[in-house]
């Protein structure tokens, strides 16, 4: 068993592991070799449900709250370039007008 210690030295491997992994014969990419096209696309359907699943989904009062941020944040960054925008045409019409 290798002993972990505070150096930064890579233990070398065992001599008996490099011939047991010569031994053997090269993987195909296990399962998913061996499927065809439609068994794939079943697959990465099935894995699609699975991380869907996994999400954690707002709540109604959640949704509602983030919307509600956004809208007003989009509003408020449309006033602020309109008024930029309102500016700069009078401050060319006066330099140029």
């Amino acid at each position: 068993m290798t002993e972990i210690t505070d150096s930064i030295e890579v233990p070398e491997p065992d001599a008996t592991q490099d011939d047991k992994d010569s031994d053997r014969k090269p993987r195909r990419g296990g399962k998913r070799g061996k499927k065809g096209p439609l068994g794939r696309l079943a697959l990465f359907y099935r894995q699609i449900i699975a991380e869907l699943r996994k999400v954690v989904w707002p709540t109604r009062n959640d949704l509602t709250t983030y919307t509600t941020v956004v809208i007003v944040f989009v509003v408020v960054v449309i006033g602020f370039v309109a008024v930029v925008d309102w500016g700069f045409g009078k401050l060319i019409s006066a330099v140029f007008g």
